[in-house]
């Protein structure tokens, strides 16, 4: 007769080697160090009015009245500009995008749009498959690119927001400057005199 009697299991080991992992983890962080390392930042550069005491309102405000241009945000998406001095300018309603501010930015800053184009062409034909020759090409186009945007006859640009306008419109307005090639642009608090312009424009919009 055979023994009657339950047979015994064999116990299995459930561990996980994880020693693999360290090396795949090592290389993971390689990786992301490397990326970091090579991503560059696209940062803007603004120009904020000066708060220096040795400054008096005579030297701030000597701007030429004919390239002075100053631009309004308005709640509802609405942008207004005028030149010249607040007191003696008209008020005038447009639009964000290349039919409207843009328009206005290129008829002041059109002899630099073609200083720029022209620049451009230029260091297109200088590209060089050597880094360090190209490297030094590419910061002699930045040199005299800026010299261009801060000649003596670019437009002085003032951007003005109310409470009541976005953050976007702003952003919107600073993308303007690098299409227009604006080099001289500040980001100044609106004053009473331009919130009453604009309070007058919307009470009588076809008297402006």
């Amino acid at each position: 007769m055979a023994k009657k009697g339950g047979s015994k299991q064999k116990k299995m080991n459930a561990r996980v080697d994880f020693t693999p992992m360290v090396d795949m983890i090592m290389l993971l962080v390689t990786f992301f160090m490397l990326c970091t390392t090579l991503i560059k930042p696209q940062t803007m550069e603004i120009s904020m009015p000066s708060d220096k005491n040795d400054l008096n309102e005579d030297n701030q405000s000597q701007i030429a009245a004919s390239k002075a241009i100053t631009i309004l945000l308005d709640e509802n998406n609405k942008i207004y500009y005028y030149t010249g001095k607040p007191d003696e300018a008209k008020l005038v309603e447009t639009s964000y995008g290349k039919d409207g501010i843009r328009n206005a930015l290129m008829h002041l800053n059109a002899a630099a749009q073609q200083q720029v184009q022209a620049l451009k062409k230029e260091f297109e034909t200088r590209r060089s498959s050597n880094p360090t020759v190209d490297a030094k090409n590419q910061e002699e186009y930045k040199k005299r690119l800026a010299d261009i945007k801060n000649g003596k006859n670019t437009p002085n640009v003032i951007i003005k927001a109310t409470d009541k306008a976005t953050y976007k419109n702003l952003i919107d307005v600073l993308d303007e400057m690098q299409i227009c090639s604006i080099g001289k642009y500040v980001i100044d608090n609106i004053a009473d005199g331009d919130l009453a312009k604009i309070k007058d424009y919307k009470a009588n919009p076809a008297q402006q």
